[in-house]
């Protein structure tokens, strides 16, 4: 038979092909790669000695960061930008301290106070001679000091004219210092005193227009001197005393009482003006004179012709009784 004659290999049992697949099993574990168990540790070496690596990296360019900006010169950068700003601070104060130091220094402040015009001020030199009877308000007072300064420089070369009259003899320019420090004396130191006053009275006066108010007060001094020391007549100097510097005084005494309140503050304060006033134009008649050239004598110093001695001629020698007694007795 056909099927009869197909040579055929002899089929094994289920036992021998389970066998042989046992070994080829056993076989093929053998031929594995024996590393592959050992795979997870050699993952976390490699991941730790990367991190490893990255941190050595990061410290590096951290360094070379440094280096660069060491070289680049920014932590100087840092430390000049500090003195910078602590530079700026000083500079910064140092202009304030100098702007503050220039306003009282600089000129410019004082303009102001001279910026007038010459019909102005001629206007307020008649004013200062007519007192105006208003002491309901409060009247206007000028506050600036030009006609009040040109007046005490008047008033010094008066003063000087009536030296150079009188004879009396200038010493090394002591003559005009002292007739400077007396007018500027009395002009600053009578304007504070009354602003005291008038501080203390509540009366409504600035220093400004005190300086003002006292220096136009001084034309009437001015006008009587300037007369009285060429023309020596007593009766004319009381006359124009009580007349010119009356009026001048009269002015200054209505303006306070119409800035100040109550009776006893306004006695108080235009008495003493009023007082002081009227007995600086005496002294300066009657005894600047004599007290000038008193200092003058003081600061010369003694007469040295009337300290040399005199030699004296002696036509007689008179012996005492006692040495006659002597004589007789040897």
């Amino acid at each position: 038979m056909s099927g009869g004659s197909r040579s055929t290999e002899p089929w094994g049992g289920f036992d021998d092909q389970l066998i042989q697949g046992v070994g080829a099993a056993v076989i093929d574990m053998e031929n594995m790669d024996d590393t592959s168990g050992s795979s997870f540790e050699d993952v976390g070496e490699l991941h730790q000695r990367m991190r490893e690596e990255q941190e050595v990296a990061e410290e590096a360019a951290a360094a070379d960061a440094d280096r660069a900006d060491d070289f680049l010169g920014v932590k100087g950068l840092k430390g000049q930008l500090g003195r910078q700003v602590a530079d700026e601070v000083w500079q910064a104060g140092k202009r304030q301290a100098s702007r503050a130091f220039n306003l009282y220094a600089n000129i410019d402040i004082l303009r102001p106070y001279f910026d007038v015009e010459p019909a102005q001020v001629r206007c307020r030199l008649l004013e200062s001679m007519i007192p105006v009877r208003m002491i309901t308000f409060p009247q206007k007072v000028a506050g600036e000091l030009y006609g009040p300064l040109m007046l005490v420089f008047t008033l010094v070369a008066i003063l000087l004219h009536g030296m150079k009259t009188s004879g009396t003899v200038i010493v090394e320019g002591t003559l005009m210092g002292t007739a400077i420090g007396t007018c500027f004396g009395y002009w600053l130191g009578v304007s504070c005193f009354v602003f005291f006053l008038a501080y203390l009275v509540n009366a409504q006066i600035t220093l400004l227009q005190m300086l003002s108010l006292l220096g136009y007060g001084l034309f009437g001094h001015c006008v009587v001197l300037l007369v009285t020391y060429n023309i020596h007549f007593h009766f004319l100097f009381y006359g124009l005393w009580l007349l010119l510097g009356g009026l001048s005084t009269l002015r200054m005494v209505v303006v306070l009482l119409s800035r100040t309140v109550g009776q006893t503050p306004r006695l108080l304060l235009c008495g003493s003006l009023a007082l002081l006033h009227m007995s600086f134009l005496l002294y300066l008649h009657f005894s600047y004179h004599r007290i000038l050239e008193g200092l003058l004598d003081s600061l010369e110093g003694p007469d040295p012709a009337a300290m040399e001695r005199v030699a004296r001629d002696v036509h007689e020698v008179t012996l005492n009784a006692t040495a006659r007694s002597l004589g007789r007795a040897q």
